[in-house]
């Protein structure tokens, strides 16, 4: 069973006893009414009242009280049929909260898995690459980078946030002059776009990173963030986060690596803000290339 089936069977028991709440009132207004009747029979009997109409209004009382015990005694079941559904909604709802533990428990597993599964790349990754250093290897790597970069910025991103977010970041960052690669602009019709990806991240200074819930499950986005964190081990920062509705938990269960980084977040800043920090980070850059 799982939660689900649990949380149904509360519902469905809930709708039951509120339904016999309904039944056991309508009983208790008919014994209250009949209750009303007998006085108001009894009450109509004087001493000016003749035998035989006290001899009727007696049946009638008489009738009056087989009512009564008709719905006390109905009332009476009513009663115990819903304290029995009572008795059952509270097992119910131990077994429910036992089983969203469980469920809760078994997800906590399962995202610990894929968080291992994933530092386990990265490190992987990280081996590799020093390895590949200390053994002065002279083959090009992919992400071998000279000083002077073709674009100032790869845009990483699902294809679900261009509208109206991504579109919007790339146009205020070419407004400031800075040189984007972006998939809609420097991906030809009948292009590679591994070929194409792989080029615009070994050209590429910074990689600004859209985290979204929809970048989180896309297969491309997860191969153009491997290729930012190979340039960063090499280079140094490269990756940007930017947090785009999306929560501080679903980062976490992401990659406890990006979790841990300074990001701006499109909750309190617009596209031309981030634009101009992003400017603001460039100009500092080249300065401390002009200093040294």
């Amino acid at each position: 069973m799982n939660s689900s089936y649990y949380q149904n069977r509360i519902n469905q028991l809930d709708k039951e006893i509120a339904d016999l709440e309904t039944k056991i009132a309508a009983e208790s207004k008919i014994e209250a009414d009949k209750s009303m009747r007998i006085i108001n029979t009894q009450k109509s009997i004087t001493k000016y009242t003749s035998a035989s109409t006290v001899s009727m209004k007696m049946r009638q009382i008489e009738g009056y009280n087989r009512e009564i015990a008709r719905a006390q005694q109905k009332r009476a079941d009513l009663q115990k049929k819903q304290a029995d559904k009572r008795s059952q909604r509270a097992k119910y709802a131990i077994d429910l909260q036992r089983e969203i533990e469980k469920e809760n428990k078994k997800n906590l597993l399962e995202q610990k898995k894929m968080q291992d599964m994933y530092e386990q790349k990265v490190e992987a990754l990280t081996k590799s690459l020093n390895e590949a250093l200390a053994s002065n290897s002279s083959t090009t790597n992919l992400y071998n980078q000279t000083d002077e970069s073709e674009y100032d910025v790869f845009i990483s991103h699902a294809s679900e946030d261009k509208e109206p977010f991504v579109e919007e970041l790339v146009h205020a960052l070419r407004d400031r002059e800075i040189r984007v690669w972006y998939d809609s602009i420097n991906i030809g019709w009948g292009d590679s776009l591994r070929t194409q990806i792989d080029s615009g991240l070994k050209k590429s200074t910074f990689g600004i990173v859209i985290l979204s819930e929809n970048y989180i499950k896309k297969g491309w986005t997860q191969y153009e963030l491997e290729g930012l964190f190979n340039i960063e081990m090499t280079k140094g920062k490269t990756i940007l986060p930017i947090w785009h509705n999306i929560t501080k938990q679903q980062v976490m269960d992401f990659s406890a690596t990006l979790a841990g980084r300074k990001a701006l977040t499109t909750a309190t800043m617009t596209a031309d803000e981030i634009a101009d920090t992003f400017v603001e980070l460039i100009n500092s850059k080249n300065n401390d290339k002009t200093d040294n």
